[in-house]
């Protein structure tokens, strides 16, 4: 068995203007403050890294990993949410994920999507410079609209978009596997890619790319009711990284899974700060070290209600806490009776 690394930190949610929050010098110390030992990265903001110059060039690598390391953390990986998010865009959400492009891309749809596989591509690269093993991305939506089948879906069309879906991140998958690293589609609403029936169409259409795999994270499951700890069983071995973050899911008379569009304060099913929601972490750091996953546990803060600092400074503490440190021998082997085959057949009368 593996101990789990960890606390790390997610720091999209934290970046801004403001100090400790406006450099990567800054927001490490900020973090390693708090008790953290990781940090995860996006790739859109050039204060933090430049994805591209990071995949060119292996002497900015070295000196990105160099700061990061000068202030005792490691990068744990590198995101790519919002990049992935543009591989695959429905035509309802143009203008919308418009926002997530460089200006010069919007309302220009084949062009957005050319900028954001090569945004993965260099994704791959970077990590691979950065002596990194895994990578986190979204993996986009064709078919979101017609999640619900009503009304009543035409045939063919669900197998439709999956074979696109795939046809366009298996290239990308190539480079990843070329350059040593997991590529792990965080399943979440607004995905094609949103729970294990999903991406089991996905990966079936992959021939199985052994570098499509999962970053795990139960609060999106909370909020679609799904099974979580049932699914670290069925999908484990493909779970190379996870977010820890909490949530709630309290249906009421008025509203359930789809929250009637209310805001995310009045909604059923909410994110929380760590220890404030429903998820069981003990039992989900438990089967986690049950089946050796060897990455690394990533704080994401989002919450309708705490603050964002007070949610990382109780996180680190929280994830601290409910990392399980592997016991390297059976409780019992100090009774163990020596043996050998004649004796175990004298134990078994034979």
């Amino acid at each position: 068995m593996k101990t789990i690394k960890g606390p790390a930190l997610f720091i999209a949610q934290f970046i801004g203007d403001e100090l400790p929050f406006n450099s990567l010098e800054n927001i490490c110390n900020w973090a390693k403050n708090l008790g953290f030992k990781g940090l995860q990265l996006p790739t859109l903001d050039d204060r933090f890294i430049n994805l591209k110059l990071a995949a060119e060039s292996k002497t900015y690598a070295d000196e990105l990993k160099g700061k990061v390391n000068d202030a005792g953390l490691e990068i744990t990986e590198l995101s790519t949410h919002l990049q992935g998010q543009l591989v695959a865009v429905h035509p309802a959400y143009d203008d919308l994920f418009d926002s997530f492009a460089p200006a010069e891309l919007h309302k220009n749809p084949k062009e957005r999507q050319k900028w954001a596989v090569q945004q993965l591509k260099y994704a791959a690269k970077a990590s691979q410079n950065l002596g990194l093993k895994a990578h986190v991305t979204f993996s986009g939506a064709l078919l979101w609209p017609y999640v619900y089948p009503w009304p009543q879906r035409p045939s063919g069309l669900i197998e439709t978009g999956f074979d696109e879906l795939a046809k366009r991140w298996k290239p990308i998958l190539d480079v990843f596997d070329e350059n040593g690293i997991d590529l792990c589609y965080e399943l979440h609403a607004g995905e094609d890619l949103h729970d294990g029936s999903s991406f089991e169409m996905f990966l079936e259409r992959l021939g199985n790319h052994k570098r499509a795999n999962i970053l795990y994270d139960p609060s999106h499951f909370i909020l679609q009711c799904l099974d979580y700890l049932e699914f670290i069983d069925i999908y484990h071995e493909r779970i190379k990284m996870m977010h820890v973050k909490d949530a709630e899911f309290n249906p009421n008379g008025k509203q359930g899974v789809y929250g009637g569009y209310q805001n995310w304060v009045d909604r059923a099913g909410r994110f929380r700060s760590l220890g404030d929601g429903q998820v069981n972490f003990k039992s989900i750091f438990s089967k986690l070290a049950q089946y050796d996953y060897e990455g690394w546990a990533v704080l994401e803060w989002e919450c309708a209600l705490k603050h964002p600092e007070d949610g990382a400074n109780e996180g680190a503490e929280f994830i601290k806490n409910h990392i399980i440190r592997v016991t390297e021998r059976a409780f019992d082997d100090f009774v163990q009776a020596g043996g050998d085959q004649n004796f175990n057949n004298k134990l078994l009368g034979l």
